[in-house]
């Protein structure tokens, strides 16, 4: 602006001020009231809200950090490759659910979150180890069909103060070299330091048959028990599965099964016949070498399918057929093998205790001895089967560590055991809790028991193994008995009652009754954490071989171990 317009401009404002001085004073105290730099950011506030908006998240920040944090839980939880961030899908699904976050690498997932939400749950867990007074485990060994790898697991369980089951996986690491005793037993130490676990505090370790593990926990120093659900599968194969007649029936259900698995016009055709016959669409089940009651599952499916099959066999080509004899033996086998099928599922269920092993064995063994219609064409195979599990399970009354936990078990007690083993049973009891709580001399009254075997019983159709328990429980009722010091007066207390139902929960029992008997509460929460099966580690395997699969063949054992520890435990420290 010129010299000139700047005088012009002054002399108009006089001009104004000398004719409107009221309007003057106005506008300077409105201009007061209201800052120049106050109004300009006021207006300028809204414009920087939006570039806040559009402005990506730092990895640092607390929402970043989050959203990071459950990405990572999810990769774990759903066994979601790391690759999963990278993916398009994914990708647009975080722009719009949170357009702030900057979606990190693969490689930072793999190797820094994971890292990181593995320290937290280690962390979590190494607190609650240290807490239990007494833990049990079970181990076993896996190997990779789809690479050279074989991991040993070891996983722990144990029963809080408020008598819950705790459980929590510790180790899937690489088992390298040959699986001897001696590495095996090393290995057990190296995973016990880790972890600052006194072999004190450990109360069994639930194993497999074979002989170098047996050997193994031996030489580590720690009591140990076989794998139930592993010795029955050794007792099918050993009573039944063995014999030649069955062994070739079973066989030509094999090749019948085969022919569809290989065939889809063969599947195809067959779901059409099922559909003209008004049956449920089902596809035959295969069996696996390793796991016998699949086999029982691949009979139950030709048996359910047997119209479907023979009309199938009318119209078209079979590479083998049963015969009506064959078709009997089969069915037969249903009826024989059911039960086995029935306690498999009980024992490796999540609940299921070294307690269980006592009373399925004897309901078993009692269900075995009597004669049944459905006999035909398999007794022999019965009486096999019964030799095999009495042979398997010989002296499995006389074992500590089942006797005390079935004792124990308010389901059970005393009830299960032979009249000659009964005493000794609770002479041992007593022993224990005596031992535990450091008081008491062991001595209590005799039992009354009744010496004579019951004649030989003809099942009647529809027995079921629940049948055997509860005949079993009517028929070993007791009376209470003298007591000569506190101990001695809460195990005859104890046994003296009633047994609670076989569903009911022992542990909610001890919970609800720790006040009435402190000391054998005390002993129960160390029994009864011991598993009856190592489902859990073969389950943890399970895990494994989705983690350490075809598309992922390459990933190395300590990222694998990694992300099974997590994928684990993180449902048990998230209460999920």
């Amino acid at each position: 602006m010129s010299m000139g317009a700047l005088v012009r401009a002054q002399q108009a404002c006089n001009e104004a001020l000398s004719r409107h001085p009221d309007h003057y004073d106005e506008f300077v105290k409105n201009n007061e009231k209201k800052p120049p730099a106050a109004a300009k950011n006021s207006r300028q506030q809204p414009l920087l809200q939006s570039f806040d908006k559009g402005r990506k998240y730092n990895h640092d920040h607390p929402r970043a950090k989050g959203i990071t944090r459950k990405l990572m839980e999810c990769i774990a939880l759903d066994n979601q490759p790391f690759s999963l961030v990278e993916d398009v899908g994914f990708v647009r699904l975080m722009n719009f659910i949170e357009p702030r976050y900057k979606i990190l690498s693969r490689r930072y997932f793999s190797d820094v979150a994971l890292a990181e939400l593995q320290a937290v749950i280690y962390s979590n867990i190494e607190k609650l180890v240290a807490d239990a007074t007494s833990i049990s485990f079970t181990t076993d060994i896996w190997s990779s069909s789809v690479s050279p790898v074989s991991m040993l697991s070891l996983t722990a369980q144990w029963i809080d103060e408020n008598f819950e089951l705790k459980k929590a996986v510790l180790h899937s690491q690489e088992c390298q070299g040959s699986h001897t005793a001696a590495a095996i037993a090393s290995a057990f130490e190296g995973m016990f330091g880790k972890w600052k676990i006194p072999k004190e505090k450990a109360h069994v370790v639930v194993r497999d048959n074979a002989r170098n593990m047996s050997k193994a926990v031996v030489e580590f120093g720690v009591p140990s028990l076989p794998c139930m659900a592993h010795t029955l599968q050794l007792a099918v194969n050993q009573g039944v599965l063995s014999q030649r007649s069955i062994a070739d029936v079973v066989a030509v259900g094999k090749r019948i099964v085969g022919h569809f698995k290989h065939s889809q016009l063969a599947c195809s055709r067959l779901e059409d016949i099922q559909n003209e016959l008004g049956m449920p669409i089902k596809r035959l089940q295969q069996d696996v070498s390793t796991r016998w009651n699949s086999t029982f599952y691949m009979i139950q499916s030709l048996v359910e399918q047997k119209r479907a099959l023979g009309a199938y066999a009318a119209d078209f080509d079979l590479p083998v057929t049963l015969t009506a004899h064959q078709w009997g033996i089969l069915e037969n086998m249903i009826a024989l093998l059911a039960p086995f099928e029935q306690l498999t599922r009980d024992i490796s269920c999540a609940e299921a205790s070294a307690a269980d092993v006592i009373p399925a064995v004897v309901a078993l063994t009692r269900l075995l001895g009597r004669r049944s219609d459905s006999d035909s064409g398999v007794q022999t195979a019965k009486s096999t089967l019964l030799e095999a599990v009495s042979d398997r399970f010989n002296g499995v009354q006389s074992e500590a560590l089942y006797s005390v936990a079935t004792m124990l078990d308010a389901r059970y007690k005393d009830r299960y055991f032979d009249t000659d083993k009964k005493e000794g049973a609770r002479n041992l009891l007593l022993k224990v809790v005596n031992e535990m709580v450091g008081g008491g001399d062991g001595q209590h009254g005799d039992a009354s028991t009744d010496s004579g075997d019951p004649p030989p019983k003809k099942t009647r159709p529809g027995t079921l193994l629940l049948d055997m328990y509860q005949e079993i429980i009517e028929e070993n009722v007791i009376s209470e008995q003298a007591s000569t010091s506190e101990t001695a007066s809460q195990v005859h207390a104890y046994l003296g009652e009633a047994t609670i139902p076989r569903n009911a929960s022992p542990l909610e029992y001890w919970k609800s009754n720790q006040a009435r008997f402190p000391a054998l509460a005390r002993v129960a929460r160390k029994y009864l954490s011991a598993p009856s099966t190592s489902v859990d580690s073969e389950r943890l395997f399970s895990a494994v071989a989705h983690v350490i699969d075809e598309k992922r063949n390459r990933i190395n054992c300590e990222k694998a171990e990694m992300l099974i520890f997590v994928q684990k435990n993180l449902p048990f420290i998230l209460d999920l």
